[in-house]
């Protein structure tokens, strides 16, 4: 008996129709997916937290030192508070929040 071999058009290469399987994963490689867990972890969220408050109590702290009159000026706009004390909240608030993503959950 003779094989039949497949004739393709002229000029193109022969592809054939099965895709080679690629091979399987080893299991200590693979992590598996735990579903039903939130992403971060109960000490995550705390932090996350504890930056919003820094952030909100700096902004709260920037409000304020105005004039009632708009012809009157009031030098209280640039005490410690607000000019000082205030951003440094805010920039803490977001250390606290980057901390608080990048930290590694506990299991």
């Amino acid at each position: 008996m003779e094989k039949k071999i497949k004739k393709t058009a002229p000029n193109r290469p022969f592809t054939p129709t099965a895709k080679p399987q690629a091979a399987p994963a080893s299991k200590t490689s693979a992590t598996p997916v735990k579903t039903g867990e939130f992403a971060f972890g109960k000490e995550n969220y705390r932090l996350l937290f504890i930056g919003l408050a820094f952030i909100v109590l700096g902004f709260i702290l920037m409000i304020g030192g105005g004039s009632k009159d708009p012809k009157v000026f009031n030098p209280a706009i640039f005490n410690f508070q607000h000019i000082t004390l205030a951003p440094i909240l805010v920039l803490t608030g977001y250390v606290i929040e980057i901390f608080a993503i990048m930290k590694k959950p506990k299991d």
